[in-house]
């Protein structure tokens, strides 16, 4: 029965702690609040006990900041194995940049973990077989790796960064700044908001496709030998 349901006498009956709820509800916290609000007491709250029963399932907030870096990962798909490698490899990049916007605090955390939790090693062992499997070499594909992780979270951290989080805001921005800046001074960027941005049909999201298919045509198995 969940927390706050009744038990066969009317008395309340609370759904055990564990380590799994309290990552759980640290991520909700981080993700309304940010990670800088992640307290041993911010995450207690939630859940209805003292910050000190957090100590039976978690040794403290780096523990739980291993947990929550985990459970992100575990959010991403993984690259599909039936397909080619750049199909695969745009597959997965795309789903961690959408499970990045549902949790921009964890863009600076993915790969800072000493401890990093089985589906994070599940992750990037994934990764690295597609690539293997596709003919790169260990040191091209570290090459790989390297080169789409950093376009990937670069993305991520600018598109968490910007003062709009869609089309519609956007416009409302863009159009903003048109409106109050002297075309005569910026012209270049003039030119560029109101013959591109502010087109019919512009969404910033598709430039993280551009760029993603640039990067990929740069990689090559056949490249490996080379190191």
């Amino acid at each position: 029965m969940s927390e706050g349901g009744k038990g066969r006498r009317g008395t309340a009956v609370r759904t055990p702690l564990s380590r799994e709820r309290v990552i759980r509800t640290a991520v909700t916290v981080a993700d309304e609040k940010g990670a800088a609000a992640l307290t041993m007491r911010a995450v207690a709250e939630p859940l209805g006990v003292e910050a000190m029963s957090l100590y039976h399932h978690v040794t403290g907030r780096e523990d739980i900041l291993d947990g929550m870096v985990d459970a992100v990962f575990g959010e991403i798909d993984l690259p599909p194995r039936d397909t080619d490698w750049r199909s695969a490899m745009r597959h997965r990049a795309a789903s961690a940049r959408a499970v990045l916007r549902r949790h921009p605090w964890a863009i600076g955390l993915m790969d800072s973990r000493t401890k990093p939790g089985p589906a994070t090693l599940r992750h990037h062992d994934a990764v690295i077989g597609a690539l293997r499997a596709a003919g790169f070499s260990v040191p091209m594909t570290a090459h790989a790796i390297s080169l789409i992780d950093s376009y990937l979270y670069g993305f991520a951290l600018q598109e968490a960064s910007l003062p709009f989080r869609d089309p519609a805001g956007l416009d409302e921005v863009a159009g903003t700044l048109v409106r109050e800046m002297p075309a005569d001074t910026y012209p270049h960027l003039t030119e560029l908001t109101t013959e591109h941005v502010l087109r019919t049909g512009y969404d910033y999201a598709d430039e993280f496709g551009f760029g993603l298919t640039l990067v990929l045509d740069a990689l090559h198995p056949d490249e490996a030998a080379g190191g």
